[in-house]
């Protein structure tokens, strides 16, 4: 990023400009959304709208009787979460106060329909799944992408339609277009977060470039989601590869610098289990709850992710072709 003045002052403008980066950094659909630096005051790019459309939600007590007798009793649900940024998850009032962002309302409303209490665990993106199988948690979220090869071990139930796209800085001259086909990537570093489906699509295809006869990309693998941002800016990699809704929210943010590029390819995000989980029947009533009484459409419009709207929540849908 290149700002006026020299010397000192120059470094001080360029990390005040770097410390704001966390703050638009991506949230992984499917994707590692990492740990989430804490606001800083006055960046409105972290500000969580004020309505609250999770406020009036109601427990129905047909849906909540799906639930196991043993999780009625308790009254709770433990949940795996993975807070990152905008719009899906994040800290507008840093890590000490609560998470916003549109999979915090959402599952918020499915526990007040269900009629329990969230116990939100924060935890990496990359640890939510293996704890599944071990009871750490009930259920996971951090913008899980449904693929065919977690549906071997996880169960889903779908709140969200997202996927996969590309970002770069603003300006970049080398790659402007929508990528609809990874040699166009080829010669390029491109930026990830670990443990996601952009990671494992990048490696699986890492041949499509010396097939085509071109130079092979690169793939740089970061376990936070500010420190993919910081590396654009500072030209260590060339192009992002995230979630559409995540790309597309931080490109809106001035202070971001950074140009979406498209979709690439479309991914149903849900709710994660252990494999065989009771609670599914109870959770996908639940969130065919809130789209029919509004609940859900109120919230993507705060978060401006309406356009990623489903019209029914699935349990396993096949993956995206």
């Amino acid at each position: 990023m290149n700002l006026p003045g020299n010397g000192t002052r120059t470094r001080l403008h360029t990390a005040a400009a770097l410390a704001l980066l966390p703050l638009l950094a991506l949230t992984a659909c499917g994707s590692g959304d990492g740990g989430g630096g804490p606001a800083v005051a006055g960046a409105q790019v972290s500000s969580a709208p004020a309505d609250d459309p999770v406020a009036g939600v109601r427990t129905v007590d047909a849906v909540a009787a799906l639930l196991p007798a043993d999780v009625r009793k308790a009254g709770t649900l433990r949940v795996g979460s993975s807070v990152g940024a905008p719009p899906a998850a994040f800290y507008p009032n840093g890590q000490d106060k609560p998470p916003a962002g549109q999979d915090i309302d959402i599952a918020d409303a499915v526990a007040k329909v269900l009629g329990v209490k969230l116990e939100r665990q924060d935890a990496s993106f990359e640890t939510i799944l293996p704890a599944l199988g071990s009871g750490k948690y009930d259920f996971g979220t951090g913008n899980f992408g449904v693929t065919t090869e977690r549906l071997k071990t996880i169960d889903f139930v779908t709140y969200i339609n997202d996927g996969q796209g590309f970002a770069v800085k603003t300006g970049n001259t080398t790659l402007t277009t929508q990528v609809s086909d990874l040699t166009q990537l080829c010669g390029l570093t491109i930026g990830t977060g670990a443990g996601t489906t952009f990671e494992k699509t990048l490696t699986a295809q890492k041949g499509v470039c010396a097939a085509a006869g071109k130079k092979p990309y690169e793939v740089k693998v970061f376990s936070e989601t500010g420190a993919v941002t910081t590396a654009l800016q500072q030209g260590r990699i060339d192009v992002v590869m995230s979630t559409i809704n995540g790309l597309r929210h931080q490109a809106a943010q001035p202070a971001a610098q950074t140009a979406f590029l498209g979709e690439y390819h479309r991914l149903d995000v849900g709710f994660a289990f252990k494999k065989g989980s009771p609670l599914t029947p109870a959770l996908q009533a639940a969130v065919n709850e809130l789209i029919r009484n509004g609940t859900y459409a109120r919230i993507l419009k705060k978060w401006g992710t309406t356009a990623s709207a489903i019209d029914t929540s699935q349990i396993n849908p096949a993956e995206h072709t």
